[in-house]
Protein backbone atom coordinates (compact mmCIF):
# COMPACT_ATOMS: atom_id res chain seq x y z
CA UNK A 1 0.00 0.00 0.00
CA UNK A 2 2.63 2.46 0.59
CA UNK A 3 3.85 2.26 -3.07
CA UNK A 4 0.46 3.35 -4.28
CA UNK A 5 0.95 6.28 -2.09
CA UNK A 6 4.27 6.91 -3.01
CA UNK A 7 2.81 6.52 -6.96
CA UNK A 8 0.22 8.59 -5.72
CA UNK A 9 2.80 11.69 -4.48
CA UNK A 10 4.53 11.19 -7.96
CA UNK A 11 1.73 11.26 -10.38
CA UNK A 12 1.68 7.86 -11.51
CA UNK A 13 -0.94 6.14 -10.02
CA UNK A 14 -3.44 4.94 -13.14
CA UNK A 15 -7.01 5.65 -11.02
CA UNK A 16 -8.20 8.20 -8.63
CA UNK A 17 -11.53 8.66 -6.70
CA UNK A 18 -11.55 11.85 -4.46
CA UNK A 19 -14.30 11.49 -2.35
CA UNK A 20 -15.02 14.64 -0.05
CA UNK A 21 -17.72 16.22 1.52
CA UNK A 22 -18.16 19.71 -0.21
CA UNK A 23 -17.28 21.48 -3.10
CA UNK A 24 -13.55 22.88 -2.01
CA UNK A 25 -12.62 19.96 0.62
CA UNK A 26 -10.10 18.67 -2.45
CA UNK A 27 -8.78 21.43 -3.46
CA UNK A 28 -7.64 22.17 0.37
CA UNK A 29 -6.53 18.98 0.33
CA UNK A 30 -4.90 18.04 -2.83
CA UNK A 31 -5.19 20.95 -5.07
CA UNK A 32 -1.80 21.69 -6.28
CA UNK A 33 -1.62 17.83 -7.71
CA UNK A 34 -4.60 18.62 -9.28
CA UNK A 35 -2.05 19.06 -12.36
CA UNK A 36 -0.43 15.90 -12.46
CA UNK A 37 -3.12 13.62 -11.98
CA UNK A 38 -4.65 12.47 -15.43
CA UNK A 39 -7.06 10.09 -14.23
CA UNK A 40 -9.02 11.57 -11.88
CA UNK A 41 -12.94 11.56 -10.90
CA UNK A 42 -14.27 13.50 -8.12
CA UNK A 43 -17.06 12.54 -5.94
CA UNK A 44 -19.15 15.23 -3.76
CA UNK A 45 -21.00 13.76 -0.76
CA UNK A 46 -22.88 17.30 -0.48
CA UNK A 47 -23.82 20.37 -1.93
CA UNK A 48 -22.12 22.16 0.48
CA UNK A 49 -25.38 24.09 1.79
CA UNK A 50 -26.89 23.99 4.99
CA UNK A 51 -30.74 23.92 6.03
CA UNK A 52 -30.47 27.18 7.80
CA UNK A 53 -29.75 29.77 5.68
CA UNK A 54 -27.00 31.62 7.61
CA UNK A 55 -24.04 30.68 5.41
CA UNK A 56 -26.28 31.47 2.28
CA UNK A 57 -27.24 34.75 3.52
CA UNK A 58 -23.67 35.85 4.09
CA UNK A 59 -22.50 34.97 0.73
CA UNK A 60 -24.89 37.45 -0.91
CA UNK A 61 -28.18 34.05 -1.25
CA UNK A 62 -31.57 34.06 -0.07
CA UNK A 63 -32.13 30.73 -1.33
CA UNK A 64 -30.69 26.93 0.08
CA UNK A 65 -30.75 26.39 -4.00
CA UNK A 66 -28.76 29.46 -5.26
CA UNK A 67 -26.09 28.72 -2.59
CA UNK A 68 -25.73 25.34 -3.31
CA UNK A 69 -25.68 26.06 -7.85
CA UNK A 70 -23.25 29.14 -6.73
CA UNK A 71 -20.57 26.37 -4.86
CA UNK A 72 -21.17 24.14 -7.88
CA UNK A 73 -19.76 26.64 -10.71
CA UNK A 74 -17.27 27.31 -8.25
CA UNK A 75 -16.15 24.08 -8.12
CA UNK A 76 -16.24 23.83 -12.10
CA UNK A 77 -14.19 26.96 -12.67
CA UNK A 78 -11.44 25.52 -10.27
CA UNK A 79 -11.44 21.86 -12.58
CA UNK A 80 -11.02 24.38 -15.39
CA UNK A 81 -8.73 26.22 -14.23
CA UNK A 82 -7.25 22.60 -13.39
CA UNK A 83 -7.34 21.36 -16.95
CA UNK A 84 -10.15 18.91 -15.25
CA UNK A 85 -13.33 20.09 -16.99
CA UNK A 86 -13.88 16.61 -18.73
CA UNK A 87 -13.17 14.61 -15.54
CA UNK A 88 -16.29 12.47 -13.99
CA UNK A 89 -17.85 14.51 -11.34
CA UNK A 90 -20.53 12.69 -9.36
CA UNK A 91 -22.71 14.90 -6.85
CA UNK A 92 -24.78 12.59 -4.26
CA UNK A 93 -26.46 15.97 -3.29
CA UNK A 94 -26.52 15.47 0.57
CA UNK A 95 -27.31 18.29 1.99
CA UNK A 96 -24.88 19.89 3.90
CA UNK A 97 -23.94 19.16 8.06
CA UNK A 98 -27.10 15.94 7.71
CA UNK A 99 -25.01 13.35 6.73
CA UNK A 100 -24.64 11.77 10.53
CA UNK A 101 -28.40 10.85 10.04
CA UNK A 102 -27.62 9.13 6.62
CA UNK A 103 -25.30 6.98 6.83
CA UNK A 104 -26.81 4.13 5.57
CA UNK A 105 -27.89 5.45 2.52
CA UNK A 106 -24.62 7.41 2.11
CA UNK A 107 -22.96 4.16 2.49
CA UNK A 108 -24.95 2.36 -0.63
CA UNK A 109 -24.72 5.74 -3.00
CA UNK A 110 -20.93 5.41 -2.49
CA UNK A 111 -20.85 1.82 -2.93
CA UNK A 112 -22.34 2.11 -5.85
CA UNK A 113 -20.16 4.81 -7.34
CA UNK A 114 -17.34 3.36 -6.78
CA UNK A 115 -18.62 0.17 -8.36
CA UNK A 116 -19.54 1.75 -11.42
CA UNK A 117 -15.84 3.90 -11.34
CA UNK A 118 -13.60 1.79 -10.70
CA UNK A 119 -10.89 3.11 -9.17
CA UNK A 120 -7.54 2.10 -7.77
CA UNK A 121 -7.50 4.23 -4.88
CA UNK A 122 -10.22 6.70 -2.91
CA UNK A 123 -8.59 9.80 -1.96
CA UNK A 124 -11.19 11.42 1.21
CA UNK A 125 -10.98 12.52 4.81
CA UNK A 126 -9.62 11.69 8.31
CA UNK A 127 -11.99 11.16 11.18
CA UNK A 128 -10.51 13.76 13.20
CA UNK A 129 -14.01 15.38 14.32
CA UNK A 130 -13.21 18.64 12.47
CA UNK A 131 -16.47 18.84 10.76
CA UNK A 132 -19.12 16.25 10.82
CA UNK A 133 -19.19 15.45 7.11
CA UNK A 134 -15.94 14.97 7.00
CA UNK A 135 -16.39 11.97 9.84
CA UNK A 136 -19.33 11.21 7.87
CA UNK A 137 -17.66 11.06 4.45
CA UNK A 138 -14.73 9.04 5.95
CA UNK A 139 -17.00 6.27 7.81
CA UNK A 140 -18.76 5.85 4.42
CA UNK A 141 -15.69 5.44 2.44
CA UNK A 142 -14.54 3.03 4.54
CA UNK A 143 -17.93 0.97 4.82
CA UNK A 144 -18.32 1.32 0.91
CA UNK A 145 -15.12 -0.25 0.07
CA UNK A 146 -15.77 -3.01 2.69
CA UNK A 147 -19.26 -3.55 1.46
CA UNK A 148 -16.96 -4.22 -2.27
CA UNK A 149 -14.48 -6.46 -0.69
CA UNK A 150 -17.25 -8.54 0.75
CA UNK A 151 -19.40 -8.52 -2.30
CA UNK A 152 -16.15 -8.83 -4.98
CA UNK A 153 -13.00 -9.91 -3.42
CA UNK A 154 -11.45 -6.40 -4.06
CA UNK A 155 -12.05 -2.73 -3.29
CA UNK A 156 -10.00 0.25 -3.44
CA UNK A 157 -7.45 1.29 -1.13
CA UNK A 158 -8.17 4.21 0.73
CA UNK A 159 -5.88 7.13 1.49
CA UNK A 160 -6.06 10.24 3.32
CA UNK A 161 -5.68 13.81 2.45
CA UNK A 162 -5.61 16.51 5.35
CA UNK A 163 -8.80 18.29 6.34
CA UNK A 164 -8.73 19.85 9.74
CA UNK A 165 -9.42 19.76 13.72
CA UNK A 166 -9.34 21.32 17.24
CA UNK A 167 -5.77 20.55 18.94
CA UNK A 168 -5.87 21.78 22.44
CA UNK A 169 -8.60 24.47 21.47
CA UNK A 170 -7.08 25.55 18.41
CA UNK A 171 -7.87 25.19 14.73
CA UNK A 172 -5.21 23.38 13.21
CA UNK A 173 -5.17 22.71 9.66
CA UNK A 174 -2.79 20.68 6.95
CA UNK A 175 -1.49 18.10 9.60
CA UNK A 176 -2.69 14.75 10.90
CA UNK A 177 -4.79 14.60 13.97
CA UNK A 178 -2.11 11.51 14.92
CA UNK A 179 -0.07 9.86 12.44
CA UNK A 180 3.41 7.97 12.54
CA UNK A 181 5.57 10.19 10.57
CA UNK A 182 6.59 7.64 8.37
CA UNK A 183 3.38 6.87 6.71
CA UNK A 184 3.23 10.38 5.82
CA UNK A 185 3.66 11.36 2.36
CA UNK A 186 4.47 15.11 2.57
CA UNK A 187 4.63 17.29 -0.34
CA UNK A 188 6.62 20.87 0.00
CA UNK A 189 4.80 22.67 -2.76
CA UNK A 190 6.90 24.91 -4.82
CA UNK A 191 6.33 28.59 -5.55
CA UNK A 192 4.56 27.60 -9.14
CA UNK A 193 2.19 25.10 -7.37
CA UNK A 194 2.01 27.84 -4.51
CA UNK A 195 0.46 30.39 -7.00
CA UNK A 196 -1.77 27.79 -8.93
CA UNK A 197 -3.42 26.64 -5.77
CA UNK A 198 -3.78 30.21 -4.63
CA UNK A 199 -5.07 30.53 -8.26
CA UNK A 200 -7.92 27.56 -6.60
CA UNK A 201 -9.08 29.47 -4.06
CA UNK A 202 -9.68 31.90 -5.77
CA UNK A 203 -12.08 30.34 -7.75
CA UNK A 204 -14.31 29.66 -4.51
CA UNK A 205 -15.65 33.38 -4.00
CA UNK A 206 -18.11 32.19 -1.61
CA UNK A 207 -15.76 30.47 0.52
CA UNK A 208 -12.69 33.14 0.58
CA UNK A 209 -12.90 33.42 4.41
CA UNK A 210 -12.83 29.99 5.43
CA UNK A 211 -9.80 29.19 3.25
CA UNK A 212 -8.31 31.66 4.74
CA UNK A 213 -7.91 29.87 7.58
CA UNK A 214 -5.51 27.56 5.71
CA UNK A 215 -1.83 26.93 4.73
CA UNK A 216 -0.80 26.41 1.12
CA UNK A 217 2.84 25.27 1.59
CA UNK A 218 2.74 21.64 2.02
CA UNK A 219 0.25 18.95 1.03
CA UNK A 220 0.09 15.35 2.98
CA UNK A 221 -0.77 12.33 2.71
CA UNK A 222 -1.34 8.91 4.17
CA UNK A 223 -2.69 5.56 4.21
CA UNK A 224 -6.12 5.49 6.18
CA UNK A 225 -5.33 3.92 9.43
CA UNK A 226 -8.23 1.56 10.64
CA UNK A 227 -10.68 3.23 12.65
CA UNK A 228 -13.44 2.42 15.49
CA UNK A 229 -15.77 5.08 14.92
CA UNK A 230 -17.66 4.45 17.93
CA UNK A 231 -14.81 5.81 20.02
CA UNK A 232 -14.11 9.75 20.14
CA UNK A 233 -11.03 11.01 17.50
CA UNK A 234 -9.14 12.81 20.42
CA UNK A 235 -9.93 13.61 23.85
CA UNK A 236 -11.88 17.27 25.04
CA UNK A 237 -14.38 18.68 22.30
CA UNK A 238 -14.13 18.50 18.62
CA UNK A 239 -13.94 21.22 16.45
CA UNK A 240 -17.22 21.30 15.01
CA UNK A 241 -18.68 21.17 18.74
CA UNK A 242 -17.93 24.65 19.90
CA UNK A 243 -19.93 26.08 16.57
CA UNK A 244 -23.70 25.83 17.81
CA UNK A 245 -24.43 23.07 15.20
CA UNK A 246 -27.44 20.34 15.67
CA UNK A 247 -24.84 17.63 16.50
CA UNK A 248 -22.38 16.40 18.67
CA UNK A 249 -19.62 13.71 18.73
CA UNK A 250 -21.40 11.76 21.43
CA UNK A 251 -24.17 11.96 18.84
CA UNK A 252 -22.75 11.01 15.91
CA UNK A 253 -20.68 8.01 17.23
CA UNK A 254 -24.34 7.00 18.56
CA UNK A 255 -25.37 6.68 14.83
CA UNK A 256 -22.13 5.34 13.27
CA UNK A 257 -22.80 2.70 16.11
Amino acid sequence: MLDLLHQLASGELPSIAIVAAHPDDETIGAGAQLLRWSNVSFVHVTDGAPRDLLDANAAGFAKRSDYALARRKEFLAALQLAAKSDCKTVELGFIDRETPFHLVELTHALAKCLRRIQPELVLTHPYEGGHPDHDSTAFCVHAACQSLRTEQGHAPEIVEMTSYHCREGKFVSGEFLSSNQQEIVQLKLTSDQCAFKRRLFDCFATQRKVLSLFEIGHERFRIAPEYDFTETPHAGSLYYEGLGWDITGERWRKLAG
